[in-house]
């Protein structure tokens, strides 16, 4: 029976223990709500958070820091700075009401690349793709090519690391008729899409 009576206290006493464990190594975080209670005078008791610059504040004490501290160091902390407004130190009590509110992180922003489409698009100008994005894909966000573009003679200019500029042609009208694969070229930041306009009789 003794041995029985030993197991009940110890499944009622743990969580009490692993409560007080997780108290004494949290340490307090700007939002943070604290409870504070002193027994010697109740007008003292209140809910304070704590502000952005990790601060409380207390009558007869002003502001007191608690974030980074646990909750023993602010109850010790408050309880000597309080001492001298009692005949002997006070008995304060330092609990947390309520954990800061978290804020989703947000995600990333999404990566993009600078291309820039010259001549006759429709949309010509900076064009912010995807990386990966292809040739095709860049001229499309550019609007399309106008009426008036030189579809056999577009473009894509390069810049490579050591600087020398390097020109790729592609003729559109065999790339929509699938008779080239030209236009699934994936593009690189700093690319330069070029449509040339058409001539008279081209």
């Amino acid at each position: 029976m003794s041995i029985l009576r030993r197991l009940l206290a110890l499944v009622f006493v743990l969580p009490f223990m692993a409560g007080t464990v997780w108290a004494q190594d949290y340490r307090v975080r700007s939002g943070d709500v604290l409870q504070i209670e002193v027994l010697e005078d109740a007008t003292l008791n209140r809910s304070a958070i704590v502000l952005p610059d990790g601060q409380i504040s207390l009558p007869l004490v002003g502001s007191v820091r608690a974030a980074g501290r646990s909750l023993a160091q602010v109850q010790e902390d408050l309880t000597a700075r309080l001492a001298p407004n009692f005949a002997s130190p006070p008995t304060v009590f330092v609990t947390l009401n309520a954990l800061a509110e978290r804020l989703p992180s947000t995600p990333a922003a999404e990566r993009t690349m600078d291309v820039y489409v010259l001549g006759a698009a429709n949309a010509p100008g900076r064009v912010d793709v995807k990386p990966g994005a292809t040739l095709l894909q860049a001229l499309a966000q550019a609007g399309g090519l106008s009426p008036f573009a030189a579809k056999k003679r577009v473009q894509l200019r390069r810049v490579d690391k050591s600087g020398a500029e390097r020109v790729y042609n592609f003729d559109l009208d065999a790339i929509e008729r699938g008779a080239s694969g030209g236009g699934a070229t994936r593009l690189v930041s700093g690319d330069v899409i070029v449509i040339p306009q058409r001539k008279l009789f081209e």
